[in-house]
C-alpha cells in the first residue's frame, strides 16, 4: 500500500495560534487557509512510498535527528509566494535563512538518495516557509488589481527545532489533513 509521506518540522502551538490570526486579516483574499493543526515547516517531500521504503525513511530520519542539536528558527515576513510567480500561489511566512536548517535537508537528501530511496528532487534551492494558504488562482485573477491585497508583513518571532517529523497527508475534498507517523528528537533532547 502507497503512502504519501513527507519530513517535516511541526511548529509549537503558540507559533500556531499568531499565525492563524493572518486568516482573518486577509479574508477577502480567495484562498483555501491551511487548518492550525496542519501547519508545519516541510523539509523533504517524499510522495508516495512503499511501506517497506517508509522503514528505511524511519531509520534515515532517526540517524540524521541524532546529528544536530536543537536550533531555532526566526520568521521574517508573511508574503505572497514562491517568489518571482504571478499570479502567487500561496502565502506564507518566509523564514529567515538558516544554516542548521540547510545542513539538514541536505543530509536528509543525500542519505535518501545514498539509500535508494525515491523521492521528489526539487529542482530549485530550498526555501524554508510555512504555508498559510494556497491561492484559488482563477478567482485571484477575476480580481481587480486595486482589489488585492498587498501581503507583505513582517513578523518577529522564532521557534526551537527540537525534533524531526515523518508525516502523512491525506487528501480528501476538504482539504489534505496530516498524521504525525513518528517522532525524532534531535541530540541531547
Amino acid at each position: 500500500m502507497l503512502k504519501r509521506l513527507f519530513i517535516a518540522i511541526n511548529l509549537p502551538e503558540n507559533l500556531k495560534e499568531k499565525l492563524i490570526k493572518f486568516q482573518q486579516k486577509f479574508k477577502e483574499l480567495p484562498a483555501k487557509w491551511v487548518k492550525k493543526e496542519n501547519l508545519h515547516l516541510t523539509l523533504v517531500f517524499l510522495g508516495y512510498l512503499k511501506e517497506f521504503h517508509l522503514e528505511k525513511v524511519k531509520e534515515i530520519v532517526k540517524s540524521t535527528a541524532k546529528d544536530f542539536s536543537p536550533f531555532s528558527v526566526f520568521l521574517k515576513k508573511v508574503c505572497f509566494g514562491p517568489p518571482k510567480i504571478s499570479p502567487p500561489r500561496l502565502v506564507w511566512v518566509e523564514l529567515e535563512k538558516n544554516e542548521n536548517l540547510e545542513n539538514l535537508v541536505k543530509k536528509l537528501q543525500n542519505q535518501l538518495k545514498e539509500n535508494k530511496v525515491p523521492f521528489l528532487v526539487e529542482e530549485r534551492e530550498f526555501l524554508p516557509h510555512i504555508t498559510l494558504a494556497r491561492i484559488k488562482k482563477w478567482e485571484f485573477q477575476r480580481m481587480e488589481l486595486e482589489e488585492r491585497p498587498r501581503i507583505n508583513e513582517l513578523i518577529k518571532d522564532s521557534f526551537e527545532v527540537r525534533s524531526i517529523e515523518i508525516m502523512e497527508s491525506h487528501l480528501k475534498r476538504t482539504g489534505a489533513e496530516y498524521s504525525v507517523l513518528e517522532s525524532f528528537s534531535l541530540k541531547n533532547t
